[in-house]
């Protein structure tokens, strides 16, 4: 085998967190007493999320900052006032609250444990990664879970691979593949430690971008494909 050890990125590779995250929201807006339009407020608080959560990646604010500037975000944005950090914490909670895997990842993990070592390291907050991936139905299969708030460092800084081949014991990058949907964290900080990476790209959206992850597959099904035959395998 090419690889002895397989790191997994966590949210949209997976775990179905668009759902997760729709639930959540829905969930803390109705607490909040707001009339709930899913087509205009998730709509904002996706486009919010998705630049801080861009902006920790850059390191430009920390985890904790991030957990209620999204919110404060959104209260500008709708121009409704409410309590930012008692959103926030009603929000983690539905989220951690909601664990949905894809349907093809039980099947995927349970067929590879047997024959590499697993591992999953997700930028997350702990409080929510705790209920969601480590008492999911698959963290058996994982010989580590790696969450980013927890260490203090994120993809895609190096340093959080390091830790991860750390905690497993184990020292060759040649024989490592990381595995996750996002270019910018999962692809470019499997690049920056220097181990191979495959993009999962279920919508086959090209890539502008110039960061090359070494392989890249549309369906989870297709990793075991790639994994018995590396050198010769075709995008699927």
């Amino acid at each position: 085998m090419k690889y002895d050890v397989i790191i997994f990125d966590a949210d949209e590779t997976l775990f179905d967190f668009k759902k997760s995250e729709r639930e959540a929201f829905k969930n803390s807006i109705l607490e909040f007493g707001i009339p709930y339009d899913e087509s205009y407020h998730l709509k904002i608080y996706q486009d919010i999320n998705k630049v801080i959560w861009k902006e920790f990646e850059d390191g430009l604010i920390t985890q904790e900052e991030l957990k209620v500037e999204r919110f404060k975000r959104l209260s500008s944005k709708l121009n409704i006032e409410f309590d930012e950090s008692n959103f926030a914490k009603s929000y983690m909670k539905h989220l951690g609250d909601a664990s949905f895997l894809f349907d093809d990842s039980i099947d995927l993990v349970e067929t590879l444990h047997s024959d590499y070592t697993l591992s999953i390291v997700t930028n997350g907050l702990t409080s929510v990664q705790e209920k969601r991936i480590k008492k999911s139905v698959i963290s058996k299969y994982f010989k580590d879970i790696i969450i980013s708030e927890e260490i203090g460092v994120a993809k895609p800084n190096p340093k959080i691979f390091e830790h991860a081949l750390n905690n497993i014991g184990h020292s060759d990058k040649s024989k490592v593949l990381m595995v996750g949907d996002s270019l910018t964290s999962d692809i470019q900080g499997g690049i920056n430690f220097g181990i191979d990476t495959c993009l999962y790209n279920p919508n086959k959206l090209v890539n502008g971008t110039g960061i090359k992850p070494t392989y890249e597959i549309s369906n989870l099904k297709a990793l075991n494909d790639l994994l018995d035959n590396p050198h010769g395998y075709i995008y699927k």
